[in-house]
């Protein structure tokens, strides 16, 4: 016998139509281009939506045809989130720092019919318009004041106030299958070329409410959330869909994202919960710290996109009272995959076996099952000691890229993640290194990623990079290197030292070199490709 319940398709239109009728008051403030702080609500939101959906239309664009967009987080950008996916289309996310032929690829591949862009991204716009296959319809989001006075596209430049402001909002949000696509994001592809992951309407929805849970990003009506994680990459972790979920007030940072100007932003909106990558936080914290000032608001943060050094959770907690919640997800899961929220028999634990516990990824979320299996395929215990490759499955897991030109991923059913990790009898799982990045030494197995994390423990070091040089004797050795923090003082000596008891002998890296920086991708992570073709054979020219 089926059950009695009413089936109501799962719909991105339904959170914003959710939070105009529950959270209409709710505001969404944002840091424009443009220079100023703009202010609305989730009605004022709801209602361009749909006059934005309207423009869609108007422009020709019909169900699952893909829309281009290059912009920063704000509330055009949060519009067209809604109005792209709930009118039918695709919504395309296009990460502007990827090199311009990557992007040119991208647009081509997803045949995207319109691309709506950042006054910001006009010259990078300008640069891709030349390498597509066909003209496509370009928005610049801005008014009319401030529309550029020339450019040098191959056709017309719309304007999207303009756009908006010549269509009404009478539009009913359509009553779509809940497994039509309703987003795009592509990988950053550091290795060949970029693929697309296709979400639906069902799968975003269903990561929506198990990224909202208290175990996981712990989202409320009453929270400020900043996403520093931009919109961009992965939807930025699924919060601008959460806000929509829970009612909570939204700050946008547009694309000022340096300390300074999200501390100001931080302070003036009096944020409780924000989310981004390490890099950005240690901007933030060095600029707090210059200016002997706290935090008077914020609780919580979430960071991922990279391991979260020990050091930086530590300064967060214990010298401003900062919550932190390691995550970890991919583009191929949506991105939320585990989050590190203690169990209760953790809170009475000494400081060092926390720190030791929230130093891993975390538990999975409802949704998502993973494991661990070894070279044979045979799934491994959950006694946190042994490691294999990270495989995992879920609702929200991708089954195949967009366009079909690959082969299914997919290892009986599972999705192969591409990291090495343990996972604890706690069920929390510790990525010990991409599957590309371990090192293997003299036959045996070294972590680049424990052997970061200690370096990062050190007061002077502001970045460290550990990977696999060849070798003459062990075929490859640990080379550490070292980004010191401004005005720091530290050698070569100090910090071989310092790693004394902290890890095995043998893991200890035979030199560290110390370099200005190192190079970050598009989202925010270390190039380490490009620094094992540089350093690759240091060991062999010593």
């Amino acid at each position: 016998m089926n059950g009695l319940m009413m089936q109501q398709p799962l719909l991105v239109s339904s959170l914003l139509t959710h939070a105009e009728r529950h959270h209409g008051e709710q505001e969404i403030v944002s840091r424009r281009v443009e220079g100023d702080i703009h202010r609305y609500r989730y009605r004022d939101l709801a209602q361009r939506a749909r006059k934005l959906a309207n423009t869609l239309a108007g422009l020709g664009i019909g169900h699952g045809e893909r829309v281009g967009t290059l912009a920063w987080n704000g509330y055009r950008h949060m519009e067209l989130y809604f109005a792209v996916s709930g009118s039918g289309a695709v919504l395309h996310t296009l990460n502007p720092r990827l090199h311009v032929d990557q992007l040119a690829y991208i647009i081509d591949h997803a045949d995207d019919r319109a691309i709506f862009f950042d006054l910001t991204f006009l010259p990078l716009i300008e640069s891709v318009a030349s390498r597509i296959r066909s003209p496509k319809v370009f928005v610049a989001m801005t008014d009319r004041a401030n529309m550029p006075a020339k450019h040098d596209l191959p056709i017309m430049l719309l304007c999207y106030e303009d756009l908006i402001d010549g269509h009404g909002d009478d539009f009913a949000w359509p009553l779509l299958d809940e497994n039509d696509a309703s987003s795009l994001c592509y990988t950053s592809g550091t290795t060949g070329n970029p693929k697309g992951v296709l979400y639906s309407h069902r799968s975003t929805i269903l990561h929506t409410y198990a990224a909202a849970l208290p175990d996981s990003l712990n989202c409320s009506a009453r929270d400020v959330i900043l996403p520093v994680v931009p919109m961009f990459h992965v939807n930025a972790w699924g919060l601008p869909y959460i806000a929509c979920m829970v009612g909570a007030k939204l700050v946008f940072p547009g694309s000022s994202l340096d300390g300074k100007s999200l501390y100001e932003l931080i302070e003036a909106e009096q944020v409780t919960l924000s989310a981004g990558v390490p890099t950005v936080w240690q901007g933030l914290l060095r600029h707090v710290a210059e200016r002997g000032t706290t935090f008077t608001s914020m609780r919580r943060t979430i960071v991922g996109g990279a391991p979260c050094p020990t050091a930086m959770t530590a300064e967060f907690q214990e010298r401003y009272y900062v919550d932190v919640l390691h995550a970890w997800g991919m583009t191929e899961l949506s991105p939320v995959g585990t989050v590190c929220s203690f169990k209760g028999h953790h809170l009475s634990l000494p400081a060092h076996q926390r720190y030791a516990i929230q130093a891993k990824q975390g538990r999975a979320v409802f949704g998502i099952d993973m494991r661990i299996v070894g070279p044979d395929g045979q799934a491994l215990s959950w006694d946190g000691q042994v490691a294999g490759d990270l495989q995992v499955r879920g609702p929200w897991v991708t089954s195949g890229y967009f366009g079909g030109e690959e082969a299914s991923p997919l290892c009986d059913g599972w999705f192969p993640t591409g990291d090495v990790a343990k996972i604890d009898p706690d069920g929390f799982m510790q990525i010990t290194d991409r599957s590309k990045d371990v090192i293997k030494s003299g036959g045996e197995w070294i972590s680049s990623i424990d052997i970061e994390n200690v370096a990062c423990l050190h007061p002077a070091v502001a970045s460290a990079v550990c990977i696999a040089a060849r070798h003459p004797k062990w075929d490859e050795r640990p080379l550490l290197l070292i980004v010191k923090k401004p005005e720091a003082v530290l050698e070569s000596d100090e910090l071989f030292e310092f790693f004394d008891g902290r890890v095995a002998k043998w893991w200890k890296p035979d030199a560290i070199v110390f370099v200005d920086a190192v190079p970050l991708g598009a989202t925010g992570k270390v190039l380490k490709n490009q620094l094992r073709e540089q350093f690759c054979d240091y060991y062999l020219k010593a």
